[in-house]
């Protein structure tokens, strides 16, 4: 006989049963502390990722470009036009037209205009632009100094080098083969524009300030006022080492306008109502042009072995030998012209603006070779042909004519 006080086995089971299926398990507090670390991360990690260069950059890139064949028609018209705030001395590379903006650079295809390219920064700004060597440089400004570069290949947009700089707000960039040029009016620095590497600096000398700078075929041209004095002094700088080749002195009236116009193959600079041309080898004086009265406008670029020099609505062509004057033709802007020994015997035809349209011209002669029509282009631009396209640098756009 079962004794009655004895538990019964199966309701205790049942019991026990029951019991565990009333009272859920509860995780582990380190399961919590996991689950918010791992949210906490998250929330940090989106933040950073919105306030990042990263998030601010916009970056695309295209195949190379298949550059246009053909020349201009004997009449052309306007195509396209691009507006920019930061435009390289030479807009045309590698096939692509460059423009720049506040925040960043793009590239176009000359024939349609289109976007094919661009590399933008919504956090930072850009100081300058310039293209050399089939690469755009650009330099952007985070905070108050320009303090970072980037070199993009001008065909397609890939970035070929980035690095760190320490530059004032205010600088301006330039470039000629092999050198790209930083210059405020405190100095300049030179960049290798291949490279990523800083060459060399020039601080201006105490109580003087740089006017201009300019980077050429001769080297690196500063000119410098010196405390109260007007005189000025032209002074040509070793393009990679930095060194002073020579310096000359240029006297300056009270109040007159002085500027440095170039630097490849002669130094020129507008002294009051002159315009001087210096040699390249040791700055002596070669010649000196008289300016009409009232001249507002002055231009100049070196094609082959002559310098054009532009006067309101008169181009100049002197010998850069002898500083002779050669021809002279009708002009509302000056020729894109390929600096350097390839082009220095026999120098390809260049490309004048003029109130009619363009006019291509042998630089040797000033003899016309050919006319695209247009009524009236912009004054103060620089033009070059890209295949059956005219396409004109001004100073706050691109437009282009086919």
């Amino acid at each position: 006989m079962k004794d009655p006080s004895a538990p019964h086995r199966s309701h205790a089971r049942g019991g026990a049963l029951q019991r565990g299926r009333s009272i859920p398990s509860r995780p582990p507090l380190r399961v919590w502390v996991w689950a918010a670390a791992t949210v906490a991360l998250l929330l940090v990690a989106t933040l950073l990722w919105r306030g990042s260069d990263a998030a601010a950059t916009t970056s695309t890139t295209a195949a190379p470009a298949d550059v246009p064949s053909g020349t201009p028609a004997g009449a052309v018209s306007e195509a396209w036009a691009a507006e920019g705030t930061l435009l390289p001395g030479t807009v045309v590379g590698q096939g692509r037209v460059l423009v720049g903006s506040t925040h960043g650079v793009q590239a176009r295809d000359p024939l349609t205009g289109d976007e094919v390219w661009r590399y933008t920064r919504s956090n930072a700004r850009m100081c300058g632009l310039t293209a050399t060597d089939g690469v755009a440089v650009a330099v952007f400004a985070t905070e108050d100094r320009c303090d970072e570069a980037v070199a993009l290949d001008a065909g397609t947009g890939v970035r070929v080098w980035t690095r760190s700089l320490n530059l004032a707000g205010d600088a301006v960039l330039d470039s000629t083969s092999a050198i790209v040029l930083a210059s405020n009016p405190t100095g300049v620095m030179t960049l290798d524009p291949t490279g990523n590497n800083v060459r060399w600096r020039y601080p201006a000398p105490e109580t003087c300030r740089l006017l201009g700078a300019d980077a050429g075929t001769t080297g690196v041209v500063v000119l410098e006022r010196c405390g109260d004095a007007t005189d000025v002094t032209v002074r040509l700088l070793d393009g990679f080492a930095g060194s002073e080749n020579w310096s000359r002195s240029l006297p300056v009236g009270e109040g007159e306008p002085v500027q440095l116009l170039g630097a490849d193959v002669v130094v020129t600079v507008r002294v009051g109502d002159e315009v001087q041309t210096l040699t390249g080898p040791d700055g002596t004086e070669l010649s000196r042009m008289p300016l009409p009265e009232g001249t507002t406008d002055v231009q100049q670029v070196t094609a082959g072995t002559v310098s054009l020099v532009r006067t309101d609505a008169v181009v100049t062509a002197l010998d850069t030998s002898s500083g002779a004057p050669l021809w002279d033709a009708p002009a509302v802007g000056l020729p894109v012209t390929a600096a350097g020994p390839k082009d220095a015997a026999r120098p390809a035809p260049i490309l004048l603006p003029d109130e009619d349209g363009f006019s291509s011209r042998d630089p040797l002669t000033g003899t016309e070779l050919g006319r695209y029509a247009v009524e009236g282009p912009p004054s103060g631009g620089a033009a070059s042909a890209v295949g059956p396209v005219v396409v004109l640098r001004l100073d706050d756009r691109v437009l282009a004519y086919s």
